[in-house]
């Protein structure tokens, strides 16, 4: 056997093992490229699947080990942003995402993907008392306007397994966010639950905050601590010359907060996996 021909089995048997990370689209979503480039680079391999495909064979979502709701505009926000998308994922796809959430899938709705899984029921997630009701929402920003811009962060003590060990000075701490609709809203209620339960994943720094979301939430995840919805886009920052000021800062050889998210949730998974054939 050939060096070469021992190389290209090395890499097929790699490729193999790598977690499958799917990423659903539909019409006028925009940011899947992305969001499959930065599962790539954090080591899964992504595979696309349009909405209607996994409407009418929802058991495929078994077949995977990451989830994705990317950004954009699904179906043109008609009505409200998401809302079609959600009302879709909610009346099919529902039931098989908490099982997949069950068995341990870890799984990211970043800006579009977060109204969406919000008005689906995936955020904030079952809880105690709380019933079927939606006690949180993705509302007009109090500016009434788009906004496009990057914006400073930090990531509270969380159960998010994307969140987990983001690494990073001040001048990195920085996601891209682009929407209209994000300033996020809960009840007093929710409000508490989120925050004892530790589960609000990204905040806004108080003095940067785009779309005056109450306490300043950027991002939640639900009790598994495995599904995690933000409004800004940490797939568009996985290179360091992404980053707005790139030619000020310092070489880096760490990688970006962005893609230190998806890192932590492949490795979440592989842990997983090497638990499971322990």
């Amino acid at each position: 056997m050939t060096t070469a021909t021992m190389d290209t089995l090395e890499y097929a048997a790699d490729m193999a093992d790598r977690p499958r990370a799917l990423i659903m689209t539909a019409a006028g979503i925009n940011c899947d490229h992305e969001l499959a480039e930065a599962f790539a680079l954090a080591g899964a391999t992504p595979e696309f699947i349009h909405l209607t495909t996994l409407m009418s064979t929802p058991d495929l979502i078994d077949q995977f080990d990451l989830v994705g709701l990317p950004g954009g505009f699904s179906y043109g926000d008609a009505i409200a942003a998401g809302r079609i998308a959600a009302a879709l994922v909610s009346s099919s796809l529902i039931d098989r995402l908490r099982a997949a959430i069950d068995r341990g899938v870890p799984m990211i709705a970043p800006c579009n993907g977060f109204q969406i899984a919000v008005q689906a029921g995936l955020l904030p997630g079952p809880r105690a008392g709380a019933g079927a009701r939606t006690e949180a929402a993705l509302l007009e920003n109090d500016c009434g306007r788009f906004i496009d811009r990057w914006v400073r962060v930090e990531y509270p003590a969380s159960r998010c397994v994307w969140t987990q060990g983001i690494t990073a000075d001040d001048e990195a701490m920085l996601l891209p966010v682009a929407h209209g609709e994000g300033r996020f809203y809960g009840e007093t209620d929710l409000l508490k639950w989120l925050w004892s339960e530790s589960c609000v994943a990204v905040q806004y720094q108080s003095d940067d905050d785009p779309n005056g979301s109450v306490d300043h939430i950027a991002g939640i995840c639900d009790h598994s601590g495995l599904v995690l919805g933000l409004m800004p886009h940490p797939e568009r920052y996985l290179h360091w010359t992404q980053h707005p000021f790139w030619t000020r800062i310092k070489p880096r050889s760490e990688s970006t907060p962005g893609l230190q998210m998806f890192q932590s949730a492949v490795t979440h998974v592989l842990k997983m996996r090497a638990g499971t054939q322990a």
